[in-house]
């Protein structure tokens, strides 16, 4: 029961050869009526970072790459009029310091390149490919650097007429929930349909009370040391890496296992979901292998994860919000439990991260952002890109062959990705040096067995 891939695959190829034709800038098709800046929740504003990402297409003979680039194009232009934000800039409102989205109009990037390479020769689009980072335009050279767009989009061609599509978007502007409906929206209008979803731009839904009030522990949240947040960047420290890959039957079987060990316990079987599984299972192990002279077995572990709050607030929060409408759930234990503990009570313990994440508890945590600087704070977090659905989107040229983020190598992230075979699958990301890997690698296959 799951596979492991140890080494990179042998057709891995590190250079892409990449040529870049093009880089210009996208405009709304219309002019926009708009205040002119867009306020940014507290979720919003300590997520300035870049999220990159790739989709890749098999060649289309009625769509060839240039053919597809245009409709991009045509398409994005025309969402830049709902999403007026993202043709915006970031900045720092002069007035109270606050972190916000000057809706100027200013365009979002647009880049045209070509590889050497045909796109089997990229080998498999699953393992996450360093190189992958070369189907990304990372900013417009002939703009300054507080001039950078929000979003940049950059259409590669491979040699055999497909082509990959790699987006970066500031995280200020989407969640993936709202990311994936951003797509749908691109695919919906470069097929000269309408929207998909009608976007909801408020991002006040989501403003702290006046005054704010924290009314729960936030054990998630820790403050900043400083003044600045902590910028999302790759650890200096050696690190193995390795794909751990469940197929449906093997999720099947530890939702079975979870099952078997929760009679008498407080966990129904809807709780017992292939989220909550997978997460218990990769925290056992994790938890488990740390490597630490002072480490033992009343140490306090703390998973993280995103929960969606859109349904949890009161009144629900519009599902096609556009904002970052997500909040980090928690799980605690000693490892003597986790390491002792039946499965079903490892489960528990997930899903009552998602169960504490009610009406009240999500707005203490927002009003807690309004009195703190501060950031989610845990051993690690896992990073689901599983049920997001990216590879489900229908352009005019047919789904893409596989979607995913652009990977850099944290041992405190695992990322869970969907597989491009089973439908019901998961890869699980996991990045640790070398003697934790190895403790990892033992515990997974022996929890597994």
């Amino acid at each position: 029961m799951g596979t492991i891939s140890n080494d990179p695959p042998p057709t891995l190829i590190q250079d892409l050869k990449i040529t870049t034709q093009n880089v210009s800038l996208i405009f709304p098709s219309r002019k926009t009526e708009r205040k002119k800046s867009m306020f940014l929740s507290n979720i919003d504003k300590v997520l300035n970072f870049p999220v990159e990402t790739v989709h890749f297409f098999p060649s289309h003979e009625d769509f060839p790459p240039h053919v597809a680039a245009e409709k991009l194009k045509t398409a994005l232009s025309e969402l830049l009029v709902p999403y007026d934000f993202l043709a915006g800039r970031l900045r720092s409102n002069p007035e109270t310091g606050r972190l916000e989205i000057d809706c100027n109009s200013a365009g979002i990037g647009f880049a045209v390149a070509s590889s050497d390479y045909a796109l089997d020769d990229v080998g498999d689009l699953v393992y996450p490919n360093p190189a992958f980072g070369q189907l990304i335009c990372k900013s417009v050279d002939s703009l300054e650097q507080d001039d950078q767009p929000l979003c940049i989009v950059q259409v590669t061609s491979f040699k055999c007429g497909g082509f990959a599509m790699g987006i970066v978007t500031s995280h200020v502007t989407f969640d993936g929930l709202s990311f994936k409906i951003f797509l749908d929206n691109l695919a919906a209008v470069a097929a000269e349909k309408p929207l998909a979803v009608t976007p909801c731009n408020d991002r006040l839904l989501l403003a702290a009370r006046s005054p704010p009030s924290v009314t729960f522990p936030h054990h998630e949240l820790d403050k900043f040391q400083d003044s600045n947040p902590p910028v999302i960047d790759a650890t200096s420290e050696a690190l193995d890496f390795k794909v751990f890959r469940l197929t449906s039957e093997d999720i099947a079987s530890l939702k079975e296992k979870a099952k078997a060990s929760a009679i008498g316990s407080h966990v129904s079987d809807a709780r017992i979901t292939g989220f909550n599984v997978v997460t218990a299972l990769v925290w056992h192990c994790k938890a488990l292998s740390w490597d630490n002279k002072e480490s033992n077995l009343d140490r306090v572990s703390t998973l993280l994860y995103a929960v969606n709050i859109r349904p949890r607030l009161i009144p629900p929060l519009p599902m096609s919000y556009t904002g970052n409408a997500v909040l980090t759930a928690y799980a605690r234990a000693t490892c003597k439990e986790i390491d002792e503990a039946p499965f079903s009570r490892l489960v528990e313990l997930v899903t009552e991260g998602a169960k504490r994440m009610t009406d009240e508890y999500a707005r203490s945590a927002i009003d807690w952002g309004e009195i703190y600087q501060g950031f989610p704070n845990g051993e690690f977090l896992v990073s689901s890109w599983w049920k997001l659905g990216f590879d489900e989107v229908e352009y005019p040229w047919g789904r893409p062959k596989y979607s995913c983020p652009v990977v850099f190598q944290r041992k405190d992230i695992i990322l869970f990705f969907p597989d491009i075979d089973d439908n019901n699958g998961v890869n699980v990301l996991v990045s640790l040096p070398s003697k934790e890997m190895s403790k990892f690698k033992t515990l997974f296959h022996k929890y597994l067995a």
